[in-house]
């Protein structure tokens, strides 16, 4: 379970959100709200205040690196330093099985990272962090940049992960995909969740 205490920054909260095994939690919003800075403050990348814990385990009794394996981010703008795309994956990965179902081209270790569509690039990123095996997902806008196609791939592997017991945290601004995915919808407003609802099944 991923439980998350008082989380406050100079831009939102405090903030309460426990995330049960296998649960996806949509947080949808106007622009600026706060969402992605939400996710961000989540996964210790700005500075926060609060209690964050995964399964018992408090995010400050372990390092900063550590913390963001177990608990993994895929933003909207994703990040790439070196100019390969297989040198951002450990060796070995990722694997045929996982690039097929992102519609990926199983050379795509050996490209350069400039040569990728921002759709690539977003699909690989997520083959970076499901390469981790992290034991729960932060997920930013997963499929604004895709296509029918590759959104139901992105989608069918998150479905998998939910089925594994991983909890994810899902901004998205499209209510058919949070109804499609998650089992609760919050609304990030003035800084606070404004409500709670149960998403259609």
């Amino acid at each position: 379970m991923l439980v998350i205490e008082n989380l406050q920054t100079a831009h939102f909260g405090p903030l309460d959100l426990s995330v049960s095994p296998g649960e996806c939690v949509a947080v949808m919003g106007p622009s600026g709200a706060g969402k992605s800075l939400f996710l961000r403050a989540v996964a210790d990348l700005d500075p926060n205040s609060g209690i964050v814990s995964l399964n018992g385990q408090e995010r400050s009794a372990m390092s900063a690196p550590d913390w963001r394996r177990k608990v993994a981010l895929v933003p909207a703008e994703t990040g790439w330093w070196a100019d390969r795309v297989g040198e951002h994956f450990p060796p070995g990965a990722p694997s045929a099985e996982l690039l097929e179902a992102l519609g990926l081209d199983l050379g795509i270790g050996a490209w350069a990272v400039d040569r990728l569509s921002s759709g690539e690039r977003h699909r690989a990123a997520l083959a970076r962090a499901l390469c981790g095996h992290p034991a729960a997902l932060l997920l930013d806008e997963p499929t604004a940049s895709l296509d029918a196609a590759s959104t139901q791939g992105v989608e069918k592997l998150i479905g998998q992960q939910l089925a594994g017991g991983v909890p994810v945290i899902m901004v998205t601004h499209e209510a058919t995909q949070a109804a499609r995915l998650a089992t609760r919808t919050l609304k990030l407003a003035n800084g606070q969740f404004a409500n709670r609802q149960v998403a259609a099944q």
